[in-house]
């Protein structure tokens, strides 16, 4: 009963900008983190950014100081923010969120489709 619905994604140039977004929506209790992955043909699947219910922020060192994630609540949505994008972000990403469906429940992972993002001159 839940999805994650990614956009954003396009064709930029080095040094450009594009903002990703992602819309969780169905039956949710609660969101404890929200994050993005991202993966390049041949290479393995790897944590981008992810932000956690306290808003607390982690990072993977070739995106920090360029990356920013963040969200809002009351639409169950994470955005990230790319700016000063580089070649070698060109990759699929992937939203991913830990939520519980129900207080009764225990949380466990949901993966949006991916959204592709080509940076090239």
């Amino acid at each position: 009963q839940v999805q994650l619905v990614e956009s954003g994604g396009g064709l930029v140039q080095p040094g450009g900008s594009l903002r990703l977004s992602c819309a969780a929506s169905g039956s949710i209790f609660s969101i404890n983190v929200m994050g993005w992955y991202r993966q390049a043909p041949g290479k393995q699947r790897e944590l981008v950014a992810r932000i956690i219910s306290g808003g607390t922020t982690t990072y993977a060192d070739s995106v920090k100081g360029r990356f920013t994630i963040s969200r809002d609540n009351a639409k169950n949505t994470v955005y990230l923010q790319m700016n000063s994008l580089k070649p070698e972000d060109t990759a699929v990403y992937y939203c991913n969120a830990n939520l519980r469906r129900s207080v009764l429940q225990l949380p466990r992972d949901y993966w949006g489709q991916g959204t592709q993002v080509t940076v090239s001159s």
